[in-house]
Formats: structure tokens, C-alpha cells, sequence
């Protein structure tokens, strides 16, 4: 999270680099050279604490602003912008534009909407101007036109699961302690690797992490995303941290085993999936919206 900005804090860095040259004004035709000296010196920042610089332009006018000032340290504080906590206006026609953009292209980057919005008003001028871009990312995050990226497999369950998401209001959460959930799966790895018999495998790395501490229970390569596996991995991380109250995992062949279930219903555990097609938590918390 960004820190606030500090008016005061920055008005007197401004006025401690400025001030030596306030006690002692330099003499006629020495001004540029002393704020050329303290151009090249560094500064710390009032509120991230990295080191800054400051161009002659902008010490020169602090300079200035804070000897014709009767409090220079008020004189040399930021200037709140005129349009700050208002948006920038849009017109009708192009508010129904990006509406009906977004709506057609939700895979789209807020980047890629505006180098079309601009096109577009270049062709329509009932639009008007287009906001810059960041003015536009701000409305897409305020009306909620979050990116959709297109499902991987271009199937009936893909669109059907896109569909319930699109109808259902799904809300984020956390395990509320630590062994309340842990999760469970398979990644793919990158590069390929050789075998002892000569054939090149992707391999993959099972991953057991626990969701209120996000500490990793146990990682492991392995050659296959059989149940075997998964058992195996598993088991490695009931033996280094114990057992959790409840398992999440996807749809997956070696998730849905039964040996795998059966194994985890005698040790006590809940076993929890996902949301097919999505990686949606949908334990006994389901997710708002009409069955």
C-alpha cells in the first residue's frame, strides 16, 4: 500500500534545501551556478525514503517563491490539484462506446481499449476527445470492466462455468487459522528433462501450502500427476507439519481418485474442489447469487 503524501514533510525538504541560499544569497551571477551545485546533490524522500534528485528549473523556482513569500515554508508547500478526487467528464456517447467495447472484447487491455477508442473517435467525432489513459483506467476499475481472459479449452463446461461466474457475485476469503485448509496441485514445469532411459518429460511440481499462513507444507518433482503421486507428496507433508482440517484441490483424474478420497475421509480431512474450469474456492462458503 502506497503512503500518503506529506505537504508539510515535503515543504521542509524544500525549504532545508533552499534555505542556505536564503541566509546567504549568492551574489549577482552566481545564483545559476549555486543551483547547479545542488542539482547534483541527493535528497531523501519525505514519504517512500529513496533517494531524489531535483532539477535547476524546479530549484530555481522554489527559490524564488520562497524569497518573495513572508512564510516560505507555507510558500513552498505541494499545490493540491484543482481536478483531484474529481474524474475527468465523458461524454454519453463515449461512455455507451467503451460500454459496449468491453462488452465485445472483455480479453482486451485497458491499453488496447484506449488505442481503439481513439481510432474510433479519430472516425465519429459525436464522441468527442478521449481522457487520457489513465483517466480511463480509472472508469474501467470503477465500473468493474476487470479483464476476462478466455477460457484455455474452448468446451461446453468452459462456457458454462464462464456463464455462472459471470451470474454469481464471488467473494475472496481466507482460512480463518492455521490447518484450517490446505492446498494441493500440480505445475507444470518449464524446461524438459532427460530420463535415466533417454526420453525427454515435463516434469511437475507438486505443491501443498497452507492458506492462513501461506507456508509451504512440501514441494516436489515428480515425473506424472498420477494419484500415486499425489499420495506420496501428500503423505511427505502430513509428516512434516500434520494434518489439516480440510484439503483443496481442482477437478483433476488423480484429485477425483477414489483411493485418494477414501484415503482422506479415514484420516478426517474434508476434502474441498474447486469450481470446474476455475480455480474458484467453493467449500461450504459458496460463492452469493442464485442457484
Amino acid at each position: 500500500m502506497s503512503k500518503e503524501p506529506d505537504p508539510d514533510g515535503c515543504a521542509r525538504l524544500r525549504f532545508a534545501i533552499i534555505g542556505p541560499l536564503l541566509a546567504a544569497p549568492p551574489v549577482q551571477g552566481e545564483l545559476r551556478q549555486a543551483l547547479e551545485e545542488l542539482s547534483r546533490c541527493t535528497w531523501k524522500h519525505p514519504v517512500q525514503g529513496t533517494a531524489i534528485r531535483f532539477s535547476v528549473a524546479t530549484l530555481e523556482r522554489w527559490y524564488y517563491a520562497a524569497r518573495k513569500a513572508k512564510d516560505p515554508v507555507v510558500a513552498l508547500r505541494p499545490r493540491r490539484r484543482r481536478d483531484a478526487g474529481r474524474s475527468r467528464r465523458l461524454s454519453a456517447a463515449l461512455i455507451q462506446a467503451i460500454e459496449a467495447q468491453y462488452r465485445q472484447y472483455p480479453g482486451w487491455t485497458i491499453q488496447l481499449h484506449y488505442d481503439n477508442l481513439v481510432a474510433l473517435a479519430q472516425e465519429n467525432e459525436a464522441l468527442g476527445p478521449v481522457p487520457s489513459y489513465g483517466t480511463l483506467r480509472r472508469h474501467f476499475k470503477a465500473r468493474g470492466y476487470f479483464r476476462k481472459r478466455p477460457p484455455k479449452r474452448d468446451t461446453e463446461g468452459a462456457r458454462q462455468a464462464e456463464r455462472r461466474l459471470q451470474q454469481r457475485e464471488v467473494r475472496s476469503y481466507e482460512a480463518e487459522y492455521v490447518h484450517g485448509l490446505w492446498h494441493a496441485d500440480f505445475h507444470h514445469g518449464s524446461h524438459k528433462v532427460l530420463t535415466a532411459s533417454g526420453e525427454w518429460v515435463t516434469p511437475l511440481l507438486l505443491g501443498v501450502i497452507d492458506d492462513h499462513s501461506r507456508l509451504v507444507c512440501h514441494l516436489q518433482w515428480y515425473l506424472d500427476e498420477t494419484c500415486e503421486s499425489l499420495v506420496h507428496g501428500l503423505c511427505q507433508a502430513f509428516q512434516k507439519r500434520g494434518l489439516p482440517r480440510a484439503l483443496m484441490t481442482d477437478n483433476g483424474a488423480a484429485m477425483q481418485a477414489g483411493e485418494f478420497t477414501s484415503g482422506l475421509h479415514t484420516l478426517g480431512i474434508l476434502h474441498e474442489t474447486t469450481l470446474p474450469y476455475s480455480r474458484i474456492k467453493t467449500p461450504s462458503r459458496k460463492p452469493f447469487g442464485p442457484p
